[in-house]
């Protein structure tokens, strides 16, 4: 992991302490909430539906045990007991009085975390891999790269108040976990025939009323010029993004409208920022500072290849520890190694939401079991990265005892959500009562494991937090009329070559009444497995067939001709 430098310290010490008095002299009057509003968004602190939300940077997922006490100590000390994993890597509690929010960023700056450009108009928390470092399928590990583009757009001043938001995803490996092609900029590490390394860059992605993929603007980009071109494209958009209308002032709407022309501009303007580097103002970044970075990403101490006898569980293991090797057990780059998942989906409680005791069980797990590190999943759930194949047996025991071990990575209920009406301003339906309706229809480990392998994505509103776009089923919260009602997309996918790459799904047809959204889903389900092919995955039966069946199922469901007399308010666009 990467480990504080002094700079680094004082750093994240200076911001909490200049939050203080920020927040002293808002709180005494002297700081109007127009002017401190810029300000604490700055640092992750949003006013939510009921109280102030703060958002906690994991960057690149990567988080130390000692961090998640410090995490559970905030949940418990100045929350109500929890927070919520978000899909980018980030930690949200949303109970913290703001008069409190000075003692917690002051106790994040302790471990090395902070809320800084979680929020507001700039580069936002940059996302990985969570097996980053680990996989397998893995040709370079991309954590050097994200601390470093990290560090260097961390109060970047001239991209402090861009049109819009900002987000960077970044992986090295064969299969995109990453999801790069849904964001503003997404980067492939790769290596090219003479073994160099460099990115391949994609620009414009992004979700919101108006889904979009990345276009790729270099198939091949020299590892050392990645900021030099990031600043290119960030600066052409900070030029030209619209900043008239909030839901067209994102880069996929820039580079839609303007095609070849933006990317021209972008090469121009990155040729001009080379050309000046004779006097060192470009920002190459040389082989001695990414010696630097790597060298705190190194196996931890005591971590060395062991020989593998294999993972399978003895015939006279419990049937649940079988299906817990097969889909919460990953492959690892090191022999008798594994990385595994730590599930957090489970009934009675919203995806992606852990506890403070449930925190510090992990952080206990970590220690005895991975060297004391864990890593955050786009999916919302924990990982364990180094964990050695003798352990697994106690692993699972540990792991089930503290309710983290449901053998559904990858199921139906290991879904992604939102956090919802139920605590967003933004939001126009609940996300949570659905999520738990679903989870409570299927319960039965037999059943899932029957229909499979599902991406179910559920966000509240149109700003796509819970990525349904990306979902293999994906659950959208409308309005109409200040009721609540649900769109339901299929087909999409966040960018595995197992799903066919990045796509958007497709809308099924008019929404469903809140007290319908949980049996469409059923019927979507009921005729996949009506319409498969022997194993066939879901994905690939909503492929063959095409969505005709699924509508005609789904449209059986709806209940009251009356009630779906009003038009949709939102078009798949």
């Amino acid at each position: 992991m990467y480990a504080y430098t002094d700079f680094d310290r004082n750093f994240v010490r200076q911001r909490a302490a200049q939050y203080r008095d920020q927040l002293d002299r808002h709180l005494t009057g002297q700081l109007p909430d127009d002017e401190f509003r810029a300000l604490r968004l700055q640092n992750g602190w949003y006013v939510q539906r009921h109280a102030p939300m703060l958002r906690v940077a994991v960057p690149y997922g990567e988080l130390s045990s000692a961090q998640l006490r410090a995490l559970a100590g905030i949940a418990r000390d100045f929350d109500r007991g929890y927070a919520h994993f978000t899909t980018r890597q980030n930690l949200q509690y949303n109970w913290i009085p703001l008069d409190k929010s000075a003692e917690v960023m002051d106790t994040l700056a302790a471990v090395h975390m902070h809320g800084i450009q979680t929020s507001g108009n700039c580069i936002r928390n940059i996302t990985s891999d969570c097996f980053a470092g680990i996989a397998p399928d893995e040709l370079v590990d991309p954590r050097p790269y994200a601390e470093i583009m990290r560090q260097w757009s961390t109060l970047h001043p001239e991209f402090a108040f861009l049109p819009r938001k900002f987000k960077i995803a970044v992986t090295g490996a064969g299969e995109d976990r990453a999801a790069i092609g849904w964001h503003d900029i997404g980067l492939h590490l790769l290596k090219n025939d003479a073994g160099e390394v460099g990115f391949k860059v994609l620009v414009g992605g992004g979700m919101g009323r108006t889904p979009v993929i990345g276009t790729v603007a270099r198939e091949f980009l020299p590892w050392q010029q990645i900021l030099v071109f990031i600043e290119a494209v960030v600066r052409v958009y900070n030029r030209y993004g619209r900043r008239d209308n909030i839901y067209k002032a994102r880069i996929k709407i820039l580079v839609k409208a303007e095609g070849q022309r933006f990317f021209d501009d972008v090469e121009a303007e990155f040729r001009e920022i080379l050309e000046r580097d004779a006097d060192g103002s470009a920002h190459l970044i040389p082989q001695s500072e990414l010696d630097r970075v790597t060298a705190n990403f190194v196996v931890p101490a005591g971590v060395a290849a062991q020989p593998s006898s294999g993972i399978a569980a003895p015939a006279d293991a419990p049937a649940g520890y079988g299906r817990w090797l097969e889909r919460n057990v990953h492959g690892h780059r090191l022999s008798g190694y594994r990385a595994v998942t730590l599930s957090l989906k489970r009934t009675g409680q919203a995806p992606g939401d852990i506890t403070d005791i449930q925190m510090e069980l992990a952080a206990e797990l970590s220690d005895r079991y991975s060297h004391g590190e864990l890593r955050v999943s786009h999916d919302q759930n924990l990982v364990l990265p180094w964990v050695l194949e003798s352990d697994l047996p106690a692993l699972w025991a540990a792991a089930r005892s503290a309710s983290f071990a449901t053998p559904n990575i990858g199921l139906l209920t290991d879904m992604i959500a939102c956090p919802g009406g139920d605590f967003c301003a933004l939001a126009n339906a609940r996300s949570i009562p659905l999520a738990a309706e679903i989870t409570e229809r299927y319960q039965d480990l037999d059943e899932l494991w029957d229909i499979g392998d599902i991406d179910l994505h559920i966000s509240g509103c149109i700003n796509s937090c819970g990525h349904h776009h990306s979902g293999h089923i994906g659950i959208l919260g409308v309005d109409k009329d200040g009721a609540e009602w649900y769109q339901i997309t299929l087909g999409g996918s966040d960018g595995t070559t197992l799903s066919g790459g990045p796509v958007p799904g497709k809308v099924v047809g008019p929404s469903f009444a809140a007290d319908e959204a949980a049996d469409a889903v059923e019927a979507v389900i009921d005729t996949y497995q009506a319409q498969r092919q022997g194993g066939e995955r879901f994905i690939d039966t909503i492929k063959r067939v095409g969505l005709d069946p699924f509508k005609a199922s789904t449209n059986a469901v709806r209940r009251s001709t009356a009630r779906h007399a009003a038009p949709d308010d939102v078009s798949a666009e």
